[in-house]
Formats: structure tokens, sequence, C-alpha cells
């Protein structure tokens, strides 16, 4: 993921910063609790393409 165009993302639905997780290839949005997913590089920062994080990857940010 390219570092410059990770500094000017925002999650769609907060507008929070986004944190790159390198494992599992998605934007997290700890606010929203969403993770956007990469595909061919290309994020997708579709709400409805998001999946909602668990508890436990949650509790991770803190």
């Amino acid at each position: 993921m390219d570092h410059k165009l990770l500094d000017i993302l925002v999650c769609p639905v907060s507008k929070a910063p986004l944190v790159w997780n390198k494992e599992t290839q998605e934007l997290i949005c700890y606010t929203s609790g969403m993770a956007y997913p990469i595909r061919d590089d290309i994020p997708v920062l579709l709400e409805s393409e998001a999946r909602t994080l668990t508890t436990e990857e949650r509790l991770k940010e803190k």
C-alpha cells in the first residue's frame, strides 16, 4: 500500500484515518469499526463491501 495514498484516504463512514493491515489486505477504521478490502492494489471504500470488525479486532487498537 502506498503510504502517500494512505495519508489522504479516510473512512467514508466516519471520515477518520485508516490503518493498513498487511496480513488481511484491508484498510481498518477503528472509529467506525469497519474493514475495507484492497483488491488488485485498489482500496474498495464502499460501506457495502466492508466488514464489521470483531470485538477482539477493535480492542487491538487500544
